[in-house]
């Protein structure tokens, strides 16, 4: 394809950017070939120009199509360059927030800075046994096939895990080591799995620290070497360190930390066991608070500690050698606050009473002066002399760093040791699978020279990494027979040889090591000097002559120089070591016994060579050449695996979650090595595709004819049509291998051809739609034209006669308006005469009132001005009057003054004065009163004279006003008296519309009123009975919520019990799996045993009877009992009751041989009284006799009792044929007659029955008189014996009164018998009264011992609390045991008792029936005998099969082992094996024999069992057998005699109840075995299942080709279109033939439907997981095909009758995952829909569908990121598990329903076919 073909409009490319990198742009403008300038267009609608150089023509990169971005393999890009791949990075990291992506066969992990749910057990499950195509990338696919190349190559692996610090190098390796303890089982030894896990912890605390860019960042190197062995189980491990930071321990960036162990002990330094070593906050040692950052978020340092030392616990390391290394540890941090004092310029000292320097050599066991003394002085050796020198202040504290370092290091290396002594197995390791967990390329702004080790450490590993891809490319080529050119990739040998070859960087820096006077400056200076000019990948920076810079294959570095000598040395002053030598610290010396031992080693070696004299400062390593070694080796161990390699990518700086920042990105991609991957692919043929997969992805590019049965040559015909250019693909055996860019070139081309499909089908749909619109506008329009004219038609007929009309209206109209002018005019006329005469009288009237009222005024005013000279005359008058009075008051005024000035006057005038001067006052004082009230009153008089008054004026201007608008309306009277009239003709019509009107009101009213009055009543009934209807709602609505609440309880206990039951029976079935793994050792143990002592066998074990021996022999083999077994498991769980269990059965073996030599005792004194008791027999005839009659009044009753059942049951029949008869009626009262009768007949012979049996007893009391049984009865009448009587004589002739004699007596020791079996139970009520109170006085001794063990308990720690709970929980088991051991001996006694009576009994029996026949023989012979008709009975067989008790073994051969289950299920009836197993234990019932019972049971549930184990893996052999214990487990209690089930069963089933054994233990036993077997069915049908149903529900496509799958890249998915895929009908036809195999078989109906429903539960997990965990299934039309799947599955279930099963549920998540897919996700209702539809699934399950969803055509759209955080605010509120994978090992809890058999045991055949005829039919 030509550039101007990719390069046309609209073609997207991308640009380099400085802040992005890269920057998406699109083309405005077609390219054509000599152009210098593209013109694009930005995002952001920015347009640009883009330069082209004509020499390069460097066009900018393509972009790859929508549709393969965000792919999981970097590879599958079709255009592969640096913008692609961090495009398509960025896109599933920030966008998907997907952390892991291939490259080829690299997985890319971007550290997520969050936790994620990806790393739980069920992911490790579905992750285990795929491919590594077949899933989404992950760290566990890569274990996956890490550990699946070992298992199939037999060769060992290494995953290589590198990237920078932070980029989560510590947790990928973590992840990887719990994938491979998870997946594989231990083998020899417990726990090697957690042992290996628990190495991490103690790593970490030792080797990890917080710095500016990770919380958790691993300062040191590790490889860690898991061993397998043959059966690929971990057997141990092994642990390689290399280049630990040390300078760390001494000195801490800014918001850094040192090693987490030393904030972990002062995090804990108040723990009692830490007291000694003085510790406290971090803050207060120099080693730890030079960063001033102690604490890190979310992390318990004191927490932290205790998950290390119980790591410590779990490798081994006891609690002494934890201590020590914590001790040592804690001198660590006392020694850097060590101060040392500046005396001069060359000399220090340190204070005597320096604390930290004596709890320093305290903890160290070692002298405080000569530790002080050293610190501050160094030896200095010549040839002759020794000389102590003293140190300046900064090479004093530089000593105790280098001190503090080399003890730290040196601890670190004894405790990496220890775990590797604690991982090491004793078994030979097979194969292992090594991780390495190591530094990425670093360059800082100042590289020293850690720097430099870990970027040669780089170079090394890149090498490696380069050669194995280029291998990978080289070999896939040849494989597939393409021609291919050597392919050009970056070689860093040459960097390699610049370090480490002779006379590089390491020789020249070890050389001048060993100068005496050699320094950083000489050693750059010969660096210059020596690989300036001759390596091109050495040089020198411009302005330094103390640094250099290497070219690497990642970045050029600039190292100072400065520390490389020192670092390199790693010297420490040896003085300071000798002190610690001399220590008495145990873990100290062993610290330094290395530093003993290379002196030897090494004097040994050069006095062999010769080269003696050498010292160990000139033997010793420096660190580069240590480090040189150990990655020498560790190249070689890489180099001789298979490796897998993980890049950690760091994507942001900030610790900031799915950001990703695109330079620091691009960065290590370009340093780890990824893009070199791509380049070398690039280089290539990138995309390769299988033929198969290239025919479905582009049969839409070809024609019909075109298509061939050969596959191959159909897909070389199209691309010979498509692509011209043959070198841009060539054709393999298996693939077709295409160029970069041809595969979106043929994309394109799909897009296209599909695209124009869709035209097409556009053009014609939308045709269709246009003339189908056409057609029904133009049938509209004749419909609306046709209404139309008629409407107008009827309208001018309408307007005619309306225009006819309206002439004889107007005719009317205008004759009515001039006669009614007319009359207006008239009567205007009239109402103007009328007001002018009015107004005229008015004008007359007016001037008559006015001049009389002219007259009036007159008169008032003259009457006015006579009453006011009237009123001056009398004042005057009045004036004169006080003028006179005032003269004669004066005159007498003074007349009274002088006579007051006398005395006789004053005395006269004081008689008397006080009293008047009193009434005075009080004259005054009610003067005043009177005052006052007078001027109120006089107040209120004017206010309400001034309100009057101004309330007059008022209204005088409202007169006035009145008057003036009166005057104004005079004017307009005329007009108005016109209206007024006018107004009042209105108003007479209004009175009479009124008053007709107030009479329909009226009427209205009356009846408005009963209609009110009916509704009111109405009313009244309606609320009534609202009142009922509430009272019965509330009623109801109480009903309800009780109910309600009793169905949630139900509920809730059902689902309790569910739970209950599943814990139980995958308890059950764990246990069952440990018998089966005890049983499978101790065979082989017995093989081992037989093998090395020949001749020792085993005898079986006999049966026992009792319960706890039945208990204990459940499930075990013949010849092995299973007590060892018992006591191995208990052992397992707790030790402590195990040994008192043992004790215990101990105790009990002796008591059963103790119990056997009794009963061999017992039974010889039985035999001793017998042969006395036979010497002293009499006769017992009569006794015979009377047992005779006592036998046919039994059978004569017995006769009546089956008639009066017959009667009964003729009467209650409703199935026959005549219907009972009604009561009243004649045979109901004849009926009752006979009942009656034989009612009083039953009493009378009871009655007889009674008087025989006082009589019998009699009898015996007399014959046992004189034994040891009659000592206790006195009998004073002498009765004759029956001997004397005549046998020959009537019996009618017998004495009356002698019987009733007899009788009496009878009845009187009948009642002796009846009183004493009272005081019996009364003793036995008075002892089990006292048991009671016994037991309620220990129930409420153990409550108030747990009530203070509670209060103990509260008070005591979490760890004591549990402790102390576990010790009291074995108490109490233990005496729970003993108590039941205590019970049990008692009831073996009583039984032994029972026993040994019934045996007695029945022997004596026996004996009497001797007796009696051997006399009753002549006399019956003698006897008149009628004579009778015998008559031979039909053969009733009873149910049973009789076998002799050494058959079991060929009974169960021939049923159980030999059986052949698929001849069974077509030729006989369902569970014979069954049936004849239960018809044998009948027999054994039926002869009373317990050990036969115990035997057969057992023998069948161990040889079924066998059976299982060794056809587990065949589906018809479990499903018969569980068809079989299921039908034995019926039988037992159908047959148990138990009332409630007797009624479902028929009379002759219940006469084949069994009589002698309860066996309800042993319905539990076959209860746990049938769940067992369920069990290992439904392991079986996952086992055939599995590999269908992702093939069948998710693979497999219905339609090829238009919606296939996208293009893969390197890692192809295993089963990926295959030519005969598995469909959903293969899946449904295997479900069939369990279903008809299991129906066959006779399983029960309601066990078929929960095996369906665990199955179709299974096929929903399974298949939902893999959609979670598959992106490439993650689309619309991949949940179009799972519905379409679900669909039949539902349609096979409706078929069969199984939709009520509970299947269908179990479909759910799967049905709404499926409807998630194809739902609309754009806007908030959709989100608001998806909530409400996926009540199923849990909102993990939910983001992770609408993360993964993947368009995989161009017309389908990505779920945006802020739907995804819509939905994720709407489910924030559920409350679900977090969990998002379904439980696929989870198996419903089973429940057997009983079930009855209808088969009839009598009428069971035994064909002759199973070879059983030693069993015989009863």
């Amino acid at each position: 394809m030509a550039a101007s073909e990719l390069y046309s409009k609209y073609a997207r490319v991308w640009l380099p950017d400085a802040a992005e990198v890269w920057k998406s742009a699109e083309l405005i403008k077609d390219y054509t070939p000599g152009d210098l300038k593209l013109t694009l267009q930005l995002d952001d609608g920015t347009e640009v120009e883009y330069k082209i150089d004509p020499k390069t023509n460097n066009l900018p990169p393509l972009r790859n199509p929508n549709i393969l971005v965000g792919e999981n393999d970097l590879t599958a890009l079709s255009y592969l360059h640096e913008p692609a791949v961090l495009h398509n990075l960025k896109v599933r990291f920030v966008d998907s927030r997907l952390i892991y992506t291939y490259c080829g066969i690299v997985l890319v992990a971007i550290n997520p800075y969050e936790s994620l749910p990806i790393y739980e057990a069920d992911i490790i499950s579905a992750y285990s046994g795929q491919n590594m195509g077949d899933m989404d990338p992950h760290i566990f696919a890569v274990a996956e096939e890490a550990y699946k190349q070992m298992a199939r190559d037999e060769r060992n692996q290494s995953i290589i895990v590198s990237g920078e610090s932070g980029a989560g190098k510590t947790v990928s390796a973590k992840y990887a080591m719990r994938y491979f303890a998870t997946v594989s089982c231990s083998s020899g030894e417990a726990n090697v799995e957690e042992r290996v896990l628990a190495s991490s912890p103690i790593m970490e605390a030792l080797g990890n620290a917080k710095t500016t860019r990770n919380d958790n960042s691993s300062r040191f190197g590790k490889y860690i070497e898991i061993g397998f062995d043959k059966k690929h189980c971990i057997i141990g491990a092994n642990v390689r360190t290399y280049l630990l930071e040390k300078s760390r321990v001494v000195f801490q960036a800014h918001r850094e930390r040192n090693y987490h162990i030393f904030y972990q002990l002062c995090a804990s330094s108040h723990l009692p066991e830490f007291k000694d070593f003085k510790l406290g906050c971090a803050d207060d040692f120099h080693y730890t608070n030079q960063g001033q950052s102690p604490i890190i978020d979310g992390v318990d340092d004191a927490k932290e500690l205790c998950d290390t030392r119980k790591a410590f616990s779990l490798l081994g390391i006891g609690e002494a050698d934890q201590m020590s290394i914590y001790q040592i540890l804690a001198a660590i941090l006392h020694l850097s606050n060590v101060e040392v004092k500046d005396q001069s310029a060359d000399r220090c000292s340190i204070l005597p009473d320096n604390i930290h320097l004596s709890v320093f050599c305290e903890l160290m066991g070692v002298p405080c002066e000569e530790m002080a003394h050293w610190l501050c002085h160094r030896k200095l050796k010549t040839t002759t002399e020794t000389y102590v020198k003293s140190v300046s202040k900064i090479n004093a504290v530089n000593g105790r760093n280098a001190l503090a370092k080399h003890i730290y290091a040196r601890l670190f290396s004894r405790i990496v040791d220890s775990i590797n002594v604690a991982l090491k197995s004793a078994a030979k390791q097979h194969s292992f699978i090594g991780v390495l967990d190591i530094y990425g390329f670093e360059t800082f702004d100042v590289n020293s020279f850690e720097q430099f080790c870990i970027n040669y450490a780089n170079e090394k590993l890149q090498q490696q990494f380069n050669q194995h891809v280029f291998k990978l490319e080289q070999e896939e080529y040849m494989k597939e027979g393409i021609p291919w050119t050597l392919i050009d990739f970056y070689d860093n040998q040459p960097c390699i040889n610049l370090i480490e070859a002779k006379l590089g960087v390491l020789d020249l820096l070890d050389e001048e090591c060993k100068m005496p006077k050699g320094s950083d400056d000489t050693w750059a200076q010969k660096m210059y000097n020596t690989l300036l000019k001759q390596n091109a990948h050495f040089d020198k920076p411009r302005m330094s002559n103390r640094a250099f810079i290497i070219h690497h294959f990642a970045d050029k570095v600039e190292y100072q120089c400065e520390g490389f000598l020192e670092k390199n040395k790693d010297t420490v002053n040896e003085e300071q070591i000798n002190v610690l030598k001399n220590s008495k610290f145990d873990l100290l010396l062993k610290l330094f016994e290395d530093d003993e031992k290379a002196p030897s080693s090494t004097n040994k070696r050069t006095s062999v060579t010769g080269r003696a004299g050498q010292t160990q400062r000139e033997t010793k390593k420096t660190v580069g050449l240590q480090f040189r070694q150990s990655l020498h080796l560790l190249m070689d161990t890489l180099n001789a695996t298979t490796p897998h390699y993980v890049r950690c990518i760091k994507p942001n700086d900030d610790k900031a979650s799915f950001t990703l920042d695109p330079v620091r990105a691009m960065q290590q991609l370009r340093a780890c090595g990824v893009l070199e991957t791509i380049r070398i692919s690039a280089a290539g043929f990138p995309s390769r595709w299988t033929y198969q997969e290239f025919f479905s992805r582009y049969r839409v590019l070809m024609k019909q004819k075109d298509v061939l049965p050969d596959r191959k040559q159909t897909c070389k015909n199209l691309l010979g049509k498509l692509i011209e250019d043959q070198d841009k693909y060539q054709f393999g055996k298996n693939k077709i291998f295409f160029r970069a860019g041809q595969v979106a070139y043929l994309e394109k081309l799909r897009s296209d051809k599909l695209r124009m499909a869709c035209v097409r089908i556009q053009k014609t749909i939308r045709c269709w739609l246009a003339r189908k619109k056409f057609l029904r506008m133009r049938e509209s329009a004749i419909t609306i034209q046709r209404h139309v004219r008629g409407h107008q038609a009827r309208s001018y007929v309408k307007f005619l006669r309306w225009t006819r009309a309206a002439v004889v209206i107007q005719r009317n109209v205008r004759m009515w308006a001039t006669r009614r002018h007319y009359q207006q005019q008239r009567s205007a006329a009239i109402t103007i005469q009328c007001f002018l005469r009015a107004y005229m009288a008015k004008q007359q009237y007016h001037k008559l009132m006015f001049e009389q009222k002219a007259v009036v005024i007159q008169k008032w005013m003259r009457g006015c001005l006579a009453r006011r000279r009237y009123r001056c005359t009398v004042a005057a008058i009045i004036l004169l009057q006080s003028c006179v009075r005032r003269m004669r008051a004066k005159k007498d005024f003074k007349k009274l003054k002088v006579e007051a000035r006398s005395v006789e006057h004053f005395k006269k005038l004081n008689f008397g004065m006080e009293n008047k001067i009193m009434q005075l006052q009080h004259k005054i004082d009610e003067q005043h009163k009177e005052n006052r009230e007078l001027s109120e009153r006089l107040n209120a008089v004017e206010k309400t004279f001034s309100v009057e008054r101004e309330k007059q004026s008022r209204e005088i201007q409202n007169l006035r006003r009145s008057e003036q608008e009166a005057r104004a309306k005079a004017e307009t009277v005329p007009s108005l008296l016109q209206q007024l009239t006018f107004l009042q003709h209105e108003l007479e019509n209004t009175r009479r519309e009124k008053d007709d009107l107030e009479e329909q009101t009226k009427v209205y009213k009356e009846q408005t009123q009963q209609v009110v009055e009916e509704l009111n009543m109405k009313n009244s009934l309606l609320n009534s009975e609202k009142d009922e209807l509430n009272k019965v709602i509330l009623e109801q609505a109480q009903q309800l919520t009780e109910i309600k609440t009793n169905d949630s309880n139900t509920k809730q206990m059902e689902r309790s019990l569910a739970e209950e039951r599943s814990r139980y029976q995958s308890l059950l079935s764990e246990h069952l799996h440990l018998e089966e793994r005890h049983r499978d050792l101790k065979e082989e143990l017995d093989q081992n045993t037989s093998s090395s002592k020949s001749g020792h066998k085993r005898t079986d074990s006999s049966y026992s009877s009792n319960s706890s021996e039945f208990s204990q022999s459940l499930g075990s083999s013949d010849d092995s009992p299973v007590q060892t077994e018992d006591e191995t498991q208990a052992m397992v769980d707790l030790p402590v009751l195990l040994k008192l269990q043992r004790r215990v059965k101990e105790l009990e073996q002796d008591k059963q041989s103790l119990w056997q030599q009794l009963d061999n005792k017992e039974e010889a004194q039985q035999e001793k009284a017998k042969e006395a008791e036979e010497q002293k027999s009499v006769s017992r005839a009569e006794l015979d006799l009377e047992r005779l009659k006592r036998q046919e009044l039994q059978s004569e009753n017995k006769k009546l009792k089956q008639d009066l059942d017959e009667l009964r049951k003729s009467l209650t029949n409703e199935d026959s044929e005549m219907m009972p008869p009604v009561p009243g009626s004649l045979p109901y009262n004849i009926l009752l007659d006979q009942l009656s009768s034989s009612n009083e007949e039953l009493e009378m012979r009871k009655e007889e029955v009674l008087l025989l049996r006082s009589h019998m007893v009699r009898q015996e009391a007399l014959k046992h008189k004189d034994s040891a049984l009659g000592e206790g009865v006195k009998l004073d009448l002498d009765i004759p014996s029956f001997q004397e009587v005549d046998r020959s004589t009537d019996i009618h002739t017998l004495n009356e009164d002698g019987e009733l004699w007899l009788a009496y007596e009878g009845l009187k020791e009948t009642n002796r018998v009846l009183e004493c079996q009272m005081q019996e139970q009364e003793r036995v009520y008075s002892e089990k009264y006292r048991k009671l109170l016994e037991e309620v006085n220990k129930l409420k001794d153990e409550k108030e011992q747990q009530q203070k063990m509670l209060a103990q308990s509260l008070l005591l720690s979490e760890d004591a609390r549990v402790e102390a709970s576990l010790k009291h929980e074995i108490t109490r088991l233990t005496n729970e045991n003993l108590e039941l051991m205590e019970q049990q001996e008692k009831q073996d006694k009583s039984m032994r008792k029972l026993k040994k009576q019934l045996k007695f009994y029945i022997k004596t029996v026996e004996d009497f029936e001797a007796n009696a026949q051997q006399k009753s023989n002549p006399s019956v012979t003698n006897a008149p005998l009628r004579a009778v008709n015998i008559t031979r009975k039909e053969k009733e067989y009873k149910g049973m099969l009789e076998y002799r008790q050494s058959d079991v073994s060929r009974l169960l051969k021939s049923v159980v082992t030999e059986l052949k289950p698929r001849g069974v299920a077509v030729s006989f009836i369902p569970g014979l094996p069954a049936y004849i197993i239960f018809m044998c234990l009948r027999y054994a019932d039926n002869v009373n024999d317990d050990q036969r019972v115990s035997a057969l049971l057992n023998s069948t549930i161990t040889t079924v069992k066998g059976v299982i184990k060794r056809k587990g893996n065949d589906f018809e052999v479990v499903s018969f057998w569980l068809a079989n214990t299921c039908r034995l487990m019926h039988c037992l209690k159908q047959y148990s005699g138990d009332e409630v089930i007797m009624k479902q069963n028929t009379s002759k089933q219940n006469e084949h109840c069994l009589t002698n054994f309860e066996l309800s233990e042993y319905q539990q036993v076959l209860g746990d075995l049938a769940i067992q077997i369920y069990r290992q069915l439904i392991k079986c049908m996952e086992d055939i299942l599995q590999p269908l149903i992702v093939a069948s529900m998710l693979e497999h496509e219905s339609i090829q080709g238009v919606l296939g799958s996208k293009p893969t890249g390197l890692r192809k998915r295993s089963t990926s279109y295959p030519e005969e895929g598995v469909t959903i009908e293969v899946l449904l036809q295997r479900i069939s033939q369990f279903h008809t195999t299991m129906s066959q078989h006779g399983i029960d109906p309601d066990l078929i439907k929960q095996v369906v429903k665990q199955q179709f539960y299974n096929i929903c997990a399974v298949t939902l997981n893999h959609l979670l965990l598959r992106k490439d299934m993650c689309s619309w039309s991949k949940g179009l095909q799972i519905r379409y799947n679900v669909w039949q599955l539902e349609e096979w279930l409706m078929e069969r009758d199984l939709i009520d099963c509970g299947a269908k549920e179990t479909l759910e998540p799967l049905i709404q995952a499926a409807q998630l897919l194809q739902i609309k996700k754009k806007t908030e209702a959709d989100a608001q829909a998806i909530c409400s539809m996926c009540t199923a699934l849990t909102t993990a399950q939910i983001v992770k569908v609408l993360t993964l969803y993947t368009p995989v055509i161009e017309f389908e759209e990505r779920v945006p990121t802020t739907f995804i955080t819509t939905v994720k605010e709407l489910l924030k509120d559920r409350v679900e598990s977090t969990t998002l994978m379904m439980d696929a090992k989870m198996i419903f809890s089973i429940t057997f329903t009983f079930t009855p058999s209808s088969v009839a045991l009598e009428t069971i055949q035994i064909p002759a076919s199973l070879n059983l005829g030693f069993l015989t039919r009863i």
